[in-house]
């Protein structure tokens, strides 16, 4: 029988949070170095979660976020998302680029500033991932979206098919002086790569 999402126990979410943990931090070593700041980080929130409560998650189905994906093959299936509110897509680019925009609009080498930043936090995540659960594990080249957040989340299904009705949720808070950004990394795995996952760290 499958593992329901409140079926998992304290032991299970533990090792859930060390990857977040741990995912968070190489995220924002590489993101320092890209950027050239210093950029510490809150304790990253890890939560299990159904794929139908994402958009209230990251503000509500109108909230205007970006979104890139990635698919995800290998030993397990399924996609990435990063969700980034437009404000805290902003910062992230100007940081990027050594910019003071406060415009929520993006020409298309910020579009490709921001897919990069994206690209580097998903791969540091993934990247971790793999390390702690010994998994070959690839993602595809990323897709960027700037939408509201209903919008976005039919783009994975669309792109890849039908996806898992669970998410692992890492929400991780950036901080560099007064700027604040908040980033919503969830991994979509299929039914089947759920279960491959939580077994591959020996808590089930």
């Amino acid at each position: 029988m499958a593992i329901g999402i409140n079926d998992l126990n304290s032991e299970q979410i533990d090792v859930l949070k060390e990857i977040g943990n741990i995912g968070a931090g190489n995220a924002i070593t590489a993101l320092s170095k890209m950027v050239s700041k210093k950029i510490d980080m809150r304790v990253p929130i890890v939560n299990i979660a159904e794929f139908k409560e994402v958009a209230e998650i990251v503000g509500g189905p109108e909230t205007l976020v970006s979104g890139i994906y990635f698919n995800v093959s290998g030993d397990i299936n399924g996609c990435i998302m990063f969700l980034i509110d437009i404000k805290s897509s902003r910062i992230l680019v100007n940081w990027l680029m050594g910019k003071k925009d406060t415009s929520i609009e993006f020409d298309d080498i910020e579009i490709s500033a921001l897919k990069e930043v994206g690209n580097i936090l998903a791969s540091s995540y993934i990247s971790s991932i793999s390390t702690l659960t010994g998994l070959n594990i690839t993602v595809s080249v990323p897709f960027l979206a700037i939408d509201m957040a209903g919008a976005i989340m039919s783009v994975p299904v669309i792109l890849y098919g039908q996806v898992g009705d669970r998410v692992v949720l890492i929400e991780t808070d950036f901080l560099e002086g007064t700027n604040h950004v908040r980033g919503n990394f969830f991994l979509i795995p299929d039914e089947e790569s759920f279960e491959i996952l939580l077994k591959s760290l020996g808590v089930i």
